[in-house]
């Protein structure tokens, strides 16, 4: 027997204070006749002795104890090793499913090592592959025993596959194998459960007993995709519960291989799944391309995105949003006019809201006009020239556009894809003969084709499109009588669309019902030059992932798939995961989106480690559980004393010692004693335990500071701050994870920039709190603006000061509010709240006038000669103090920009860059660099334009020297 914690044993050398204890009790009182008083006088005094606690019981007690020490200590019996029975054939199965990749390496070492002793014993190997294509074969072929050398071949060629391991199929393989006294069954498992492991296992076990190998490295991770409805979160990580948590990090990637983000994700001890959630503005998040877990291989761990995972920017127009007098009517519940919309589109589209002039401003693929928006007809004219460049209009019909006269003033409306009869139809009601009408199925030249048309939507009043020869080619959804319900038109090289009932259920029941909302996202995904596929439309495949995760041309075993069944389809040897079918229309097939939760699988045999060991058996609790017993079971002997015993017993015995009394109080007090010592020696007992990547897999990369560890307490020198003994930057806590980690990683990857390039040598960065922290030993300060920010008023003072004595102060609001100098457009959040962060983390700052950077700042020449600032972001102004203030030098104590410059500088530990740059990539990162680079020189040496006061003396007394 062994123990986890050793050290612990000491608390045994305690029990000969308990022995004491119990032992050294009072004398008991002595029951004696009272004789006359004059008899007392010639009584003997006899010898006192203490009553004494029977030997049963003091055995009872120590052995209470000492199971209690030996528990928290930790034993358990050491494993033993499995030997194989005598020498002949070998049956050896391997999991080499899409969850095997993880622990490739380890699984095959293991095969290789049986194949190994099957060649010094010249015994014969049948290898059995559970994800092997031929399984899926009906009938599957019989496995042949195989030479060794040969069985060595075979396990050299083989790989991880892309999709689960079939034990179904394998158990009616290991069925059919002719009866054979096998002297080894061996199973290489990847742990996770499957609805056929029972009838594998019996297929196993039929053949003899089982050696059922696990491994050491088996994560049981997978990454599964998730529906684009629920806010940022984009995949799901899905998990065997464990007994502690487990931080890991997530890879956001584009298609050329960009880091877009790293996100950390926590998984709570006992937990089963995560969600990963990027938080990215949607330019850059519907450049993602993958998602992938750091640290684990697999098509498993891997999810693909498509098409339909992209935001599409949709504007929506107001009624008075053309003056800039639009009003909250329009969101009114079940009666505003962009209700409906808002809600069908708002999981699946990026929608923006404003006056025209904003809306036609930024990048946008729809523009949703309900009824009574577009009455001026100015903006009908911009809104024109917008659709004739690529735009897409949806107008909504309604009573505006029924009854809108024309005349010279007000011209007719030629934003229509058709012309319209004046008026509307009335379907149904006490005034008309006519029913309601029923939608009629959708042609195949639809954008609405393949949807299920609800038998309960009827339209009951609707505009009429004038009768033309060519209105069939304009009508995407006709009404059960043919009458035009939705018709389109194409205007240069966008389109117009108008549905010809309202965007409310005045007119109709379809906003109401689901309908409504695939009919916009179809709108919307067609206006993208996106090509939906009819139902039963094959996909090819184009790219799909190895058993390793790594993209490439597909298998031969690989087939098509019809675009209705990709919901439903698990990956298989016919289905690998990938991309199908055009870039168009493309669609993603993931290795896990059709996975439930994990659970581990149960052992087929006897389960062992690579080496053949079983697992160590614990022993903790059973002797915590007869600790506990004896406990009870001395509590019990108490009470019985305390009331009586039988009279056999009562004599000696009859009134219960102190320690009797004391016991119940050394037993707690005890306990918490041995907890105690087991904290305290439980991590140096388990340090071999300990894994040797203890970083991998965590939620981010340690910071690489090379400080010295602390002293012992005894021996502690008073703490120097490390900036006091070595120049370092610093950048302002902010209370977000990812944006604390973000500057950490910038300022290290700009110190070691700047390590490479000057004379200057800058240690690992530092994180400090304003009003708590010193921040007398940084020249610069990096400060990233959240949405969130507040500052206190120790903080606003800390940093007054700081800039008054010479530091410089870089404020960034990490691109909220930056724009996209090409359209003009936001790129990564609302302006405003850019504006309003800003105004209230800088509330009381002692500020100098401030003025736009160019590039004759002293600024832009200090080191490198530079024209733009950019950061993650490029063209976004930069402010600094006016020049002529000769308060600091001439120094400006503030920078303030929208550039993200900390994440264009971060690196890893390898000095990777994380993130990508937009969008001017490796050139723009260089600059940005740059930038860096010179206000860290800035903030060293200052301004030298303020040393040209002393040029004077210096030529005299260069004139002076002989």
């Amino acid at each position: 027997m062994r123990f986890h914690s050793p050290a612990l044993l000491l608390a045994l050398l305690g029990l000969p204070i308990i022995w004491w204890l119990l032992r050294a009790t009072p004398p008991q009182a002595r029951r004696q006749a009272f004789p006359p008083v004059t008899l007392l006088g010639a009584l003997r005094a006899r010898q006192a002795e203490p009553v004494r606690s029977p030997p049963w019981l003091l055995a009872l007690r120590i052995a209470a104890f000492a199971l209690l020490v030996a528990g928290f200590a930790g034993p358990f019996l050491p494993g033993q090793v499995e030997q194989s029975r005598d020498v002949g054939p070998v049956l050896l199965v391997v999991d080499n499913g899409m969850l095997s990749a993880t622990d490739w390496n380890d699984r095959l070492n293991a095969a290789q090592a049986v194949v190994d002793d099957a060649v010094r014993t010249h015994s014969p190997v049948t290898l059995i592959a559970t994800a092997s294509p031929t399984l899926a074969e009906n009938p599957a072929p019989a496995p042949q025993a195989l030479a060794p050398e040969q069985a060595r071949q075979v396990l050299a060629s083989l790989r991880p596959e892309p999709w689960p391991s079939s034990r179904g199929a394998a158990a009616h393989v290991i069925a059919g194998l002719p009866p054979a006294h096998y002297a080894r069954i061996l199973y290489l498992a990847d742990g996770i459960a499957q609805p056929q492991d029972s009838q594998f296992a019996k297929a196993l076990q039929a053949l003899g007993p089982v050696q059922d190998i696990r491994f050491a490295h088996q994560q049981g991770l997978v990454l599964a995709p998730v529906v684009p409805t629920e806010g940022d979160v984009m995949a799901r990580v899905l998990a065997m519960p464990a007994p502690q948590p487990r931080a890991l990090t997530a890879l956001v990637r584009a298609s050329d291989g960009a880091t877009l983000a790293v996100v950390p994700v926590t998984l709570p001890a006992g937990a089963t799944q995560a969600d990963i959630r990027v938080a990215l503005p949607v330019e850059i998040r519907n450049r993602i391309d993958t998602i992938a877990l750091q640290g684990s291989t697999g098509a498993a761990t891997i999810v693909l995105m498509d098409e339909r995972d992209r935001l599409r920017p949709v504007g929506l127009l107001a009624a008075g949003a053309v003056t800039g007098a639009a009003t909250a009517s329009a969101d009114t519940p079940l009666i505003g006019t962009l209700f409906y919309v808002r809600r069908a589109l708002a999981p699946t589209s990026d929608l923006h809201e404003g006056t025209l002039a904003t809306l036609l401003s930024r990048p946008l693929s729809v523009l949703i006009a309900p009824d009574g928006t577009l009455g001026d007809a100015q903006a009908r004219r911009e809104i024109r020239q917008w659709v004739e460049n690529g735009g897409t209009l949806i107008r909504f019909a309604g009573p505006v556009l029924a009854g809108t006269p024309h005349d010279i003033a007000n011209p007719p409306d030629d934003l229509l894809p058709v012309p319209l009869l004046d008026g509307t139809r009335q379907l149904g009601g006490s005034m008309t003969w006519g029913e309601p009408q029923k939608l009629a199925p959708f042609e195949a030249t639809s954008p609405f084709r393949g949807l299920s048309v609800p038998a309960d939507v009827t339209v009951t009043r609707q505009v009429l499109a004038s009768p033309s020869a060519d209105l069939g080619e304009h009508s995407w959804a006709r009404l059960a009588d043919g009458t035009p319900l939705v018709t389109h038109a194409a205007l240069g090289k966008g389109d117009i669309v108008l549905f010809h009932v309202g965007s409310t259920a005045g007119w109709s029941n379809l906003p109401l019902s689901g309908l409504f909302v695939s009919m916009l996202q179809r709108l919307t995904e067609h206006a993208n030059g996106l090509s939906v596929p009819a139902d039963d439309t094959v996909l090819s495949p184009v790219v799909t992932l190895d058993g390793f995760g790594i993209p490439g041309t597909p298998p031969s075993t690989a087939r098509g798939l019809k675009a209705n069944a990709f919901a439903t389809t698990p990956v298989s040897p016919e289905h690998p995961p990938g991309l199908y079918g055009p870039r168009s229309g493309r669609r993603a097939l993931n290795a896990a989106a059709h996975l439930g939760s994990l659970q581990p699988e149960a052992p087929a045999g006897v389960l062992t480690n690579a080496a053949g060991q079983r697992p160590d058996m614990p022993l903790d609790r059973y002797s915590l559980s007869i600790a506990l017993l004896l406990l009870l079971l001395d509590g019990l002997i108490i009470l019985l004393l305390r009331t009586g015993l039988p009279k056999t017993w009562s004599n000696p015995w009859r009134q219960p010692p102190a320690a009797m009394v004391a016991m119940p109080l050394i037993i707690p007090l005890a306990i918490p004693l041995a907890l105690a010592l087991g904290l305290a020696t439980a991590p140096l007992a388990h340090a071999q335990d300990t894994p040797p990547d203890v970083g991998e897999g965590s939620a981010l990369p340690p910071p690489a500071d090379n400080t010295p560890a602390p002293a012992p307490a005894a021996m502690a020198a008073p703490t120097v701050p490390g900036a006091a003994l070595q120049t370092r930057l610093a950048y302002v806590v902010t209370g977000h994870e990812d944006v604390d980690t973000a500057s950490r990683l910038g300022l290290k990857g700009l110190s070691d920039f700047v390590n490479a390039r000057t004379s200057a040598v800058l240690g690992p960065p530092d994180a400090v709190r304003p009003g708590v922290d010193d921040l007398n030993y940084y020249p610069l300060l990096y400060w990233p603006i959240t949405a969130d920010a507040t500052t206190s008023p120790a903080m606003t003072a800390a940093l007054s000061t700081f800039m008054a004595r010479g530091g410089i102060l870089l404020i960034d609001t990490q691109g909220q509010g930056a724009t996209d100098t090409q359209a003009d457009a936001p790129v990564a959040g609302d302006m405003q709240t850019a504006r309003t962060a800003l105004r209230h983390a800088t509330a009381g700052l002692v500020i100098p006038p401030l003025t736009a950077m160019t590039d004759h700042h002293l600024l832009a020449h200090t080191f490198y000669l530079l024209h733009d600032f950019p950061g993650r972001y490029a063209g976004q102004p930069v402010w600094v103090a006016r020049e002529g203030d000769a308060e600091n030098d001439e120094v400006s104590p503030v920078i303030i920009g929208s550039a993200d410059w900390a994440h264009a500088w971060a690196v890893d530990n390898s000095g990777n860059t994380l993130f990508a740059v937009l969008p001017g990539g490796a050139d723009q990162r260089v600059q940005a660099y740059r930038f860096g680079l010179n206000a860290v020189i800035y903030a060293l040496t200052g301004s030298y334009k303020a040393d040209q006061v002393h040029v004077p003396m210096l030529l005299k007394r260069l004139e002076d020297t002989p």
